[in-house]
């Protein structure tokens, strides 16, 4: 997701003003005949568990719930427009995982400790409930996660006398030796940090850590620069990706000209729900105009990103938080809407949509196929980003596309970590 740095300035400054002025609302007694709205983030939830949440809450209240769907492209500047004002506020909203600390600390949502145990508790993902934390209170908790794995064409590989690597140096030795003029070996975007720094997180590097009351960055810390070299070169050995490219949808490339054995990419990395979206192409049979992806075994596989002595790496965990706007009128009902939310029916419809379930209780339903599998043992230690209260605006700025995208560029490392460092410790303290 790019955005503009003018953009960022206004959603903090709107965020400085919700801070000064946010009063949570009071809780009613009853959410009966309470209609409320929810905020979904992109196409993530499948149009059938929308439905579910709609009939479940006009069974539970008499109320009706309406869903809409943003655009992760500018659901930053809308959230901060929209949540402190009362009129026009969603009263139940997703939220990027990386997002949470920004708006928790400035009071944004309700305290919802009260009904953390109700919800799950302790048995809900750890690392997304620490990020909707403030003061041991919480005020966001997890929706779904989608750790990153590899995907990768089990013919390309085999063709080249290729095994599913064991350690992260031979992965990349690997995709090397996959590249061609046409083909990635590994294909994957110069400015895409989210990927990228899985290699940083492998190496036992950080973007960022607290000292004392205070975030700094730590792109200069030498375990990143030992990520970052390892990222630089994997970049320029394997991937013809733009360097220019961020954000992308790489199973387009895995599957182009699938049926011929010539696509793109012989190895990608995305979150579990890809899978859907990979495969051998054919005509919808709905829409002549549109393809679908069948996946078949003899093509395609999965392998959990290697660490660097062996077992999983460190992927940056994908995935939502969700939470109560204190600014809602609707307190009762939104509360309402979070029970069903949490509710073992939906958790599992969850994790049959290939949607890691908040609730680990419920892993189970994501099946127990190669995707299940791959999901879980790469979300057993995936990672997020810092938990700093001007998060948000740092991954606003685009300065991290920038930082990256210049590192795979070929730049001088070293260099541009220390100037980025001092870029991002000017918004990462909020």
């Amino acid at each position: 997701m790019k955005r503009k740095i003018g953009l960022v300035a206004a959603a903090t400054a709107a965020l400085v003003v919700l801070a000064g002025c946010s009063t949570p609302a009071p809780v009613e007694e009853s959410a009966d005949g309470q209609n409320i709205t929810l905020w979904v983030m992109g196409g993530d939830t499948p149009d059938a568990l929308r439905d579910y949440l709609k009939t479940e809450y006009a069974n539970a209240t008499g109320g009706t719930l309406t869903i809409e769907q943003q655009d992760w492209s500018d659901a930053l500047s809308k959230l901060t427009t929209a949540l402190p004002d009362a009129e026009n506020t969603p009263d139940v909203t997703e939220i990027g995982n990386t997002w949470s600390p920004t708006f928790t600390t400035v009071g944004a949502f309700s305290d919802i400790s009260d009904m953390y145990t109700e919800l799950g508790g302790d048995k809900l993902l750890p690392s997304f409930v620490q990020v909707g934390e403030v003061d041991g209170a919480n005020y966001a908790l997890p929706y779904y996660f989608g750790s990153r794995y590899i995907f990768f064409r089990k013919d390309v590989w085999a063709a080249a006398g290729l095994d599913v690597p064991t350690t992260l140096a031979q992965f990349n030795e690997d995709a090397a030796k996959l590249k061609t003029a046409t083909q990635s070996g590994f294909y994957i975007g110069g400015e895409d940090w989210r990927n990228g720094i899985s290699w940083v997180f492998a190496n036992g590097g950080e973007l960022a850590k607290k000292d004392g009351d205070t975030w700094k960055s730590t792109l200069s810390d030498s375990k990143t620069i030992e990520g970052l070299k390892q990222l630089q070169k994997l970049y320029t050995d394997s991937s013809l990706a733009p360097v220019t490219e961020a954000d992308s949808t790489p199973w387009v490339n895995i599957n182009n000209n699938a049926a011929t054995g010539a696509p793109e990419a012989a190895t990608i990395i995305a979150p579990g729900w890809a899978h859907w979206s990979i495969g051998d192409l054919t005509a919808d049979p709905k829409d002549s105009t549109k393809t679908v992806a069948t996946w078949n075994d003899d093509t395609f596989g999965v392998f959990v990103l290697p660490g660097v002595d062996g077992g999983a790496a460190p992927v940056f965990a994908g995935g939502s938080n969700i939470a109560i706007s204190a600014a809602s009128k609707h307190q009762a009902g939104a509360r309402e809407l979070m029970k069903i939310i949490f509710s073992g029916d939906y958790q599992k419809m969850l994790g049959a949509n290939g949607l890691g379930p908040a609730n680990l209780d419920y892993a189970s339903s994501l099946g127990d196929d190669q995707f299940a599998k791959a999901l879980s043992e790469s979300a057993a230690n995936s990672k997020l980003t810092p938990a700093a209260p001007g998060w948000a605006a740092v991954e606003g700025s685009g300065l991290l596309e920038e930082f990256f995208g210049k590192v795979n560029g070929g730049g001088d490392i070293t260099a541009l970590a220390k100037e980025y460092d001092a870029k991002i410790d000017a918004l990462i303290n909020g």
